[in-house]
């Protein structure tokens, strides 16, 4: 019980971290810099899914392509 609240702890100091550091322009260009990545990763993560998943279909594979 006593790590789950310091881990609500950890968890509060920082979002209020987050906050106060949102609040400067240097933090906000950390921010958007951050973001920019995380999106660039996921939309590179699902690019190669969907090709994945259409090479599989032309194969005959995809566990739906038998319907």
């Amino acid at each position: 019980m006593k790590s789950i609240v310091w881990f609500a702890v950890g968890v509060a100091a920082g979002f209020v971290a987050a906050h106060q550091l949102n609040q400067t322009q240097q933090g906000r260009e950390f921010f958007s810099s951050v973001d920019a990545k995380a999106r660039a990763f996921g939309k590179a993560i699902a690019e190669g899914y969907h090709e994945r998943d259409a090479e599989l279909r032309a194969e005959g594979l995809a566990p739906d392509a038998a319907r």
